[in-house]
């Protein structure tokens, strides 16, 4: 890159929530045009260092500053990278520098918010799509939330951007999750943004679909000359997309850097999981055969989502699903835990030395067999207007003195990854003040403090950076250990499973191809079927 211009510059900015400091005198420049990864441990403070540049929120305790450099017409205000000073506006006035502080300005200020229109952001798991509607409609609605219009050729061209002209007449809420990221970068585009924040962008993903995600995002910042700056725990993000990195932790910047060197650092922070113990396996818990489930697509017609499926799980077993996205893995938890009903086939889950049909409505059918079920969801939510201790307790029905109450759930937040200390910390703090990652172990605390003896998690680790999900991996074997539950893990994260897991199925259109050692199942995915989960 030659002759950037300063774009960004963010001098030793301190946020404070209470007493807890998410950021500590942070100080980065960042060019025109340049990509920027952060790599840090959940809770280190990434997702806050997005918003405060995102600036569309305030933070009462903020002290620093966070300077952005533009160009500004005098007459229409349209903003523009700094190195555009000087030149004309689309409307005919003259662009002209100007400084905005977001830690100085009101949140109102009309500078403040000409940025603020022109920089897109990607969250972590949050698709914010209309959902009945269709892709190309999505897109033409991004900007009719701001009241402009867009030609339905120019949406049919952002979505040729990211690679989706192929799905612009489907429904929003039948694409897979790769899909609707996809989707949600082509609502972004349609704002034409000088800036992209992206948030753990592919967190959820499966390896396949995230490359397809991540060379959407490499185009678009070329064909838009977009600035990036991206948080993942993918050490190949931050080699490929990025042209420095930074190292996040506890608030404070450890090392900025080459990304590779970087990513490296980070990497060696995780350390190594250790000897798995030696667990026997109980008789089967879960056995099903034959298993389907169709349902009718305006656009597709009949949709096998599950095809002819039969498996046996035991006891103490941790078993994972496996493939692309949309191969059926979530489908056919939600199948085992009771939520769907099969079209076809049969599932039984035993209950004590009584085998419950999940097939049969009511609290005689698997109504005898979902309160010792617990799941949870890909798109979890927890209570946001509760503290953390009363989504873990009242919230979800569970009646304890205080005293017995702050016990367990301090226990269980440390089965999940959390320190002591940091377990108590936590417990008065809303689900707002939590980083994502620490959100997701709350919400896998939300379910196990219920004492089930069936655990389905669908894709537990995925917005965790390395250490974290060495942490979770772990406490899912400490549960096992100690309770003796037994775990459905749905996941696309193929060394996760690989530690965790006692065996796997690989499932793919909706078919279970081989069911054996996570090694062995490795061993399966062919060549063909990772251009296939390139193409998903």
């Amino acid at each position: 890159m030659i002759d950037l211009a300063p774009f960004i510059e963010i001098r030793d900015l301190t946020v404070r929530f209470g007493e807890v400091v998410a950021l500590r005198n942070i100080n980065l420049a960042i060019d025109e045009g340049e990509s920027v990864g952060i790599l840090g441990r959940s809770g280190c403070g990434k997702s806050v260092l997005m918003h405060v540049l995102r600036g569309v929120e305030s933070f009462p305790d903020m002290t620093g500053s966070v300077i952005y450099h533009v160009a500004r017409c005098e007459k229409c205000h349209h903003v523009e990278m700094p190195s555009k000073a000087g030149e004309k506006c689309r409307c005919g006035g003259i662009l002209k520098p100007e400084d905005a502080d977001f830690v100085k300005l009101d949140i109102n200020d009309p500078l403040r918010r000409d940025i603020t229109q022109r920089i897109a952001i990607m969250l972590q798991r949050t698709f914010a799509l209309y959902g009945d509607e269709r892709v190309i409609t999505n897109v033409m609605r991004a900007v009719e939330e701001k009241g402009d219009t867009m030609s339905v050729h120019r949406a049919a061209d952002l979505l040729d951007e990211v690679n989706l002209s192929h799905r612009l007449m489907h429904v929003a809420r039948e694409l897979s999750g790769g899909e609707k990221q996809r989707v949600v970068l082509a609502r972004q585009l349609a704002k034409s943004p000088m800036i992209l924040l992206a948030d753990e962008p592919t967190g959820t993903l499966d390896p396949g679909t995230a490359k397809v995600v991540h060379e959407s995002i490499r185009r678009a910042v070329k064909d838009f000359h977009m600035t990036l700056i991206i948080t993942s725990h993918w050490e190949d993000v931050m080699i490929e997309l990025t042209d420095k990195a930074i190292l996040l932790d506890e608030g404070e910047i450890k090392a900025e850097g080459k990304p590779k060197d970087i990513a490296a650092k980070f990497l060696a922070m995780a350390g190594t999981l250790g000897k798995r113990e030696e667990v026997i396996l109980g008789a089967p818990i879960i056995k099903a055969s034959g298993l389907a489930k169709r349902y009718i697509s305006i656009d597709r017609g009949v949709v096998k989502a599950v095809d002819n499926v039969s498996l046996e799980i035991n006891e103490g077993e941790i078993f994972g699903l496996v493939g692309v996205s949309g191969g059926g893995k979530t489908t056919l938890s939600k199948m085992i835990s009771g939520i769907i009903t099969p079209t076809g086939g049969s599932i039984s889950v035993r209950v004590g030395d009584d085998w419950v049909n999940m097939t049969v409505l009511g609290s005689s059918g698997r109504g005898r067999a979902t309160k010792y079920i617990g799941v949870l969801h890909q798109e979890y939510t927890l209570y946001p207007s509760r503290s953390v201790i009363e989504n873990l307790t009242e919230a979800i029905g569970l009646s304890l003195p205080f005293e017995l109450a702050e016990r367990k759930a301090i226990h269980t937040l440390e089965t999940v990854g959390f320190s002591e200390e940091h377990a108590e910390e936590v417990l008065s703090k809303m689900p707002d003040e939590l980083s994502e990652g620490e959100r997701h172990r709350v919400a896998m605390a939300q379910v196990l403090i219920k004492e089930p003896r069936i655990v389905i998690l669908d894709e537990p680790t995925g917005t965790m950076d390395a250490i974290t999900k060495i942490e979770v991996t772990k406490s899912i074997l400490s549960a096992r250990q100690e309770l003796g539950e037994t775990f459905v893990i749905v996941s696309h994260d193929m060394d996760f499973v690989r530690n965790v897991c006692d065996r796997a199925m690989l499932m793919r259109n909706g078919q279970a191809i081989f069911t054996g050692l996570p090694s062995e199942v490795m061993a399966k995915i062919t060549e063909e079927e990772e251009k296939e989960m390139l193409r998903s």
